[in-house]
């Protein structure tokens, strides 16, 4: 499996290294997708996707800026800040090189698409 994905956000694109397991393995099989994320608590972007995805959740010890995690089992999350959380997800992957994403996601609704990185 290819373990590297494009994130593009308007005209900035980031590379993210996937997480070896199954919700990663199945979210790749979705790609391309292009879906308007919601913006959540000025931390976090997110989006329902098409399908569900296999979970295997459970509480991070912390949030880490450029986690892209699987909340239940379809809402895809992409954190911008850091923080503690109580909350289950599964993870999927992260952003290698966080600067200028918080810029790039803005405030409100933006819309992001995921790729597989050739």
């Amino acid at each position: 499996m290819k373990n590297k994905i494009n994130v593009k956000i308007g005209n900035k694109t980031f590379t993210a290294t996937l997480a070896d397991n199954a919700t990663s393995k199945a979210f790749v099989a979705q790609l391309p997708l292009a879906i308007n994320m919601l913006e959540l608590n000025n931390n976090e972007k997110y989006a329902d996707l098409p399908t569900t995805l296999p979970t295997n959740a459970s509480v991070p010890s912390s949030i880490q800026v450029g986690d892209l995690m699987l909340y239940g089992s379809r809402t895809l999350v992409l954190f911008y800040k850091g923080f503690s959380t109580s909350y289950s997800y599964t993870k999927i992957g992260k952003i290698d090189d966080t600067i200028g994403l918080q810029a790039a996601l803005g405030a409100g609704e933006v819309k992001v698409s995921f790729e597989v990185k050739e």
